[in-house]
């Protein structure tokens, strides 16, 4: 659907990897891990009502699974691949659990987050998601304020299905609003009008959700700084409790890129980008909602910050993706391949990597940097901490943040985040 599953969401393509052992099972290194990291579960949902233009995930829309039916509707079709529906998803998803909950061992830490992504995971019956709920909450136990987080489209939502959803322990919900106009979100092939927002967040206020959170794209063809001043202020006047906010990219392969490529609409203008990033970040915070990292401002999500912050996390479903103690691994990507796998009870996973502490080290500084709270100056290597006076010199980071021992980005330095990495590792 977007990017709110960041690093447990599942892009297109699948590196190869190598192989994942039958039963899923985990180095011994890995495992002794667990312990000592905070552990979040992701539930990939890959269904979609519709497929939006610039939307690289591995999602499924039902007349590409071979069918017209509903998730409400029956659970099989005959023009539906065996394991391909929303109900064999469900099963096979719960198999999952089980088999994670197996591979991680003895350990008794709970969850400290569920964050069910997609795809749109509110196109499955509320009962579903608090079925799923329930598995995690009886294999692994929550602690006591769990973040349950689920991504939802306006149109997908009313009163009823996020009571359901709050009743069953969802704590959160975070609404695909991404425009206000309606002619930047036909360029972005989405299927909601601007005012289904604004009463889906009203429904889940009604329900009792006290953490909504809005995602916002900025720099879609068509789209001037007035409209994205408005959509700003618009998503504002809803009081939402967090805002993300992500530039578009073209990916290779959506309609989009095919869209660009004949003419038909212009690509994003990288000066145009980053002037709409520093709308955006002035208009936020003007209104109380500061950045905690480079594309997220307001009550930060406690789930994604598991994923920047290099905890470990279980991905469930067709091609999420997983870490835990520098192993990283990726599911099949269709949900016939994911249910089939399961049923024969063999791990889902296509594929893994054994990080090495070098990719560790890159990556944590990657990932760190993106953060308000910055990097500890100490997790740089003796050798790149000359980068880290380069970038303040330079006026990227803040030198009174340095000087008390930390990389903090400054505005500048936010739209030039990925340029920092590279000078602070000296590549």
């Amino acid at each position: 659907m977007w990017g709110g599953g960041t690093l447990g969401g599942v892009p297109s393509a699948l590196p190869a990897g190598e192989p994942v052992p039958a039963d899923g099972a985990l180095p011994e290194r890995a495992r002794e891990s667990v312990p000592d990291t905070p552990l979040g579960l992701y539930v990939h949902v890959p269904f979609c009502a519709s497929r939006c233009g610039y939307c690289d995930f591995n999602t499924y829309t039902f007349s590409e699974l071979g069918t017209g039916v509903a998730p409400d509707g029956p659970p099989q079709s005959p023009t539906l691949p065996s394991g391909a529906g929303p109900g064999d998803y469900v099963q096979a998803a719960i198999v999952e659990m089980g088999l994670a909950r197996a591979a991680l061992g003895g350990v008794n830490d709970p969850l400290v987050s569920v964050y069910f992504g997609g795809g749109t995971p509110t196109l499955l019956p509320p009962g579903d998601l608090a079925r799923l709920l329930d598995a995690a909450r009886d294999l692994f136990g929550l602690t006591v304020h769990a973040e349950i987080t689920t991504e939802a489209n306006p149109e997908s939502v009313d009163e009823r299905s996020l009571t359901t959803l709050r009743e069953a322990g969802f704590t959160r919900v975070s609404l695909g609003m991404q425009s206000a106009r309606p002619h930047v979100l036909s360029v972005l092939d989405r299927q909601h009008e601007p005012a289904s927002v604004g009463r889906a967040v009203s429904s889940a206020r009604a329900a009792g959700f006290d953490n909504v959170s809005l995602d916002l794209i900025y720099g879609a063809p068509g789209e001037s700084p007035a409209d994205w001043q408005a959509s700003l202020d618009a998503a504002l006047a809803l009081r939402p409790d967090h805002i993300s906010a992500y530039a578009l990219v073209v990916e290779p392969g959506t309609r989009l890129a095919r869209r660009v490529a004949r003419g038909e609409v212009a690509a994003p203008d990288d000066d145009d980008l980053a002037d709409k990033y520093l709308l955006a970040d002035a208009t936020l915070e003007a209104a109380g909602l500061g950045w905690y990292e480079v594309s997220n401002w307001g009550r930060p999500c406690r789930h994604n910050l598991g994923y920047w912050l290099g905890a470990n996390w279980w991905g469930i479903g067709p091609g999420a993706h997983s870490h835990v103690g520098g192993v990283r691994w990726w599911n099949v990507k269709h949900p016939a391949a994911y249910a089939r796998e399961l049923a024969r009870g063999r791990s889902p996973g296509h594929g893994r990597e054994v990080l090495d502490p070098q990719t560790r080290r890159v990556e944590r500084v990657l990932l760190e940097t993106r953060l308000a709270a910055g990097l500890p100056l100490d997790a740089l290597p003796p050798a790149w901490r000359a980068g880290a006076s380069a970038v303040v010199a330079d006026g990227l980071a803040d030198p009174a943040a340095l000087a008390a021992g930390r990389v903090v980005l400054t505005r500048r330095g936010r739209l030039l985040a990925d340029a920092v990495v590279r000078r602070l590792i000296g590549d």
